[in-house]
């Protein structure tokens, strides 16, 4: 039985990106980060209609490179919990989004990526159609398979019709937790297809709401309760715990009634570090004597290759993603897992213990709870006089430098720690009450904390943004793109610049496994880096503020120099010579 003809509608027609832009703007996208190419002449052209009209378009930033655009997106979303759109050029502007789609997925923040794809006709039989050379080069067999491993979903858009319902799906699965990246191709045929406005249908958000994580089985938190009551030696390790809106108040909460000593998993997504119970990034002194257990949000709470826990003791885990499916091996031990939001399963537990908890429990918790402060207490002040020690012309110490750095924030500003084999030493100096305000990337990608604190800053325009980054991870993070960003939309950071003059990971990673090899007798690395690069000179190009100091004495005057410029309102580099790799 054949189908009845589509009714022909005389409707206003506008092309499928207009429609997609309308569908961005239905969506509540308010920042599209680009990297235009030729595919995108239908998008540039929708825009400029829609601006004519005096219709509403994303807040468009215009970025060099990819790396800067993907990673601005990151630092937006890891501020305000939404999902932006970053849009780019083909195949080879999806491929220099890879190291951020890592990162990104890896960090369960979401975004949007979009890109066309080349033109698939060749003789002008449709508007659109090749007429240039890339258009020929730029069709691989399968660039999806560019970014796949790091995607929630992927899908080329078949037609315009469906734009809107396209973009819904994308952007409910980006967002549902575990957040993490979607990608959208369309060829430029598809972008130019005229509709008329009564055949393009919107979907809105109350009609299709993402999923929510809820709570846990009640039997499963008594379990878990009943096990913290009998505990001599209960350990919490958290991770992306700063994500959640309830869950660090609620970890605070819960080591202060229960006596539980709290550890934040390889310094991501920060919970406070000021309350009594909290110790630090390491377990490894606890680990082996802990009974009991708590993974909340994290994805490496230590390194087994380095400590063993007690086989006796108990774990649970607390996480909207307890299996971690997303990575072929994952078996860290696991007695219990409670699968949902962490901010309403740990407040479901502090409850239990609360109806259960006993005056033996109570006294033996305060009794841990005195101990752990006292341990914290000598942490604070082994960490202090780490700081004391200024160094040398040309080795300069990172935990004097990163205590001084700590004297001139405000508690919201916001700092994206990138040192590497210095991230500990900034993580330890740096003082923290409020949570997610110290950031590092889930994943392993380097070269994102520039792009990471404009977005932040783009978010948080009344926070400082500070870009803790090493010599190494500054060339992958093309600063020529970040400094033009930060200088064409106004977007002040302070980038403090660890030179050790070269890559410390790498030299550090051979001596563990081979530590009395050939590369230590000979000292031959293959480590080093240019060994005197005045950084500082890249951000003058780009109108910023740059120092290069290599003086322990100059660093104060020198620090309070940048930030005095950054709250000005221009951007500032701090090149610093550091401890030598």
């Amino acid at each position: 039985m054949s189908q009845p003809a589509p009714k022909i509608s005389n409707a206003p027609q506008h092309s499928t990106a207009y429609y997609f832009i309308e569908g961005l703007n239905e969506l509540g996208i308010d920042h599209l980060f680009c990297n235009f190419g030729t595919d995108h002449a239908p998008t540039i052209e929708a825009m400029a209609e829609r601006e004519k009209n005096g219709e509403k378009v994303p807040n468009v930033m215009l970025c060099p490179h990819e790396n800067t655009a993907a990673h601005m997106a990151m630092g937006y979303a890891a501020v305000t919990g939404r999902g932006q759109a970053v849009l780019v050029h083909v195949d080879v502007g999806t491929a220099n989004t890879a190291n951020a789609m890592h990162n990104l997925f890896r960090s369960r923040l979401p975004v949007l990526l979009m890109s066309g794809k080349a033109p698939y006709t060749s003789s002008n039989e449709l508007v659109g159609s090749r007429d240039t050379y890339v258009h020929f080069v730029q069709e691989p067999i399968d660039q999806g398979a560019l970014v796949r491993p790091y995607m929630k979903w992927e899908w080329t858009l078949p037609s315009g019709v469906v734009v809107k319902e396209a973009l819904r799906r994308a952007h409910t699965i980006m967002e549902t937790k575990p957040a993490g990246p979607v990608y959208l191709m369309a060829q430029r045929e598809t972008l130019t297809e005229k509709w008329a406005n009564d055949q393009i249908r919107s979907y809105g958000a109350n009609e299709y709401a993402q999923p929510q994580s809820g709570g846990a089985d009640p039997a499963a938190i008594a379990q878990l309760a009943d096990k913290l009551i009998a505990a001599e030696h209960p350990v919490l390790i958290c991770g992306y715990a700063g994500q959640s809106k309830n869950a660090p108040k609620l970890i605070e909460e819960l080591s202060a009634f229960a006596g539980i000593a709290v550890f934040e998993g390889n310094y991501t997504f920060n919970i406070s570090h000021e309350f009594p119970c909290f110790l630090g990034y390491s377990p490894n002194k606890h680990l082996p004597k802990a009974d009991v257990g708590v993974l909340v949000d994290v994805d490496v709470p230590w390194f087994p290759a380095d400590v063993s826990h007690n086989e006796k003791s108990f774990w649970a885990h607390i996480d909207v993603d307890t299996l971690k499916s997303a990575s072929p091996m994952w078996t860290f031990p696991g007695n219990l897992r409670m699968q949902g939001d962490s901010g309403v399963v740990l407040g479901q537990l502090l409850e239990a213990l609360k109806a259960k908890a006993t005056p033996k429990f109570k006294e033996a918790a305060a009794k841990r709870v005195e101990a752990l402060s006292a341990e914290r207490k000598t942490w604070r002040e082994s960490v202090a006089k780490m700081a004391t020690n200024k160094g040398k012309p040309d080795e300069i110490n990172p935990h004097y430098l990163f205590a001084e750095l700590n004297k001139h924030l405000k508690p919201d500003d916001l700092v994206f720690n990138e040192g590497v084999r210095n991230a500990g030493a900034c993580a330890m100096q740096l003082t923290r009450p409020l949570p997610n305000t110290c950031v590092r990337s889930g994943g392993g990608g380097l070269g994102w904390s520039g792009g990471m604190a404009l977005g932040a800053k783009l978010a948080a325009p009344n926070s400082m943004a500070v870009q803790v980054v090493g010599d190494g991870g500054f060339y992958f993070g093309g600063p020529s793109s970040v400094f033009s960003v930060a200088q064409q939309y106004k977007l002040p950071i302070l980038v403090v610049l660890l030179d050790n003059t070269g890559w410390s990971a790498v030299k550090e990673s051979t001596l563990r496994v081979f530590p009395q090899g050939e590369a230590k007798s000979s000292g031959l690395f293959q480590a080093a880096l240019m060994p005197d690069a005045d950084f500082s000179k890249i951000a003058e190009a780009f109108g910023a503020y740059g120092e290069k100091v290599v003086n322990p004495d100059d660093v104060p005057a020198a620090m309070e120099r940048c930030v005095k410029e950054v709250r000005g309102g221009r951007a500032a580099l701090l090149h610093v010579r550091v401890t030598k790799l």
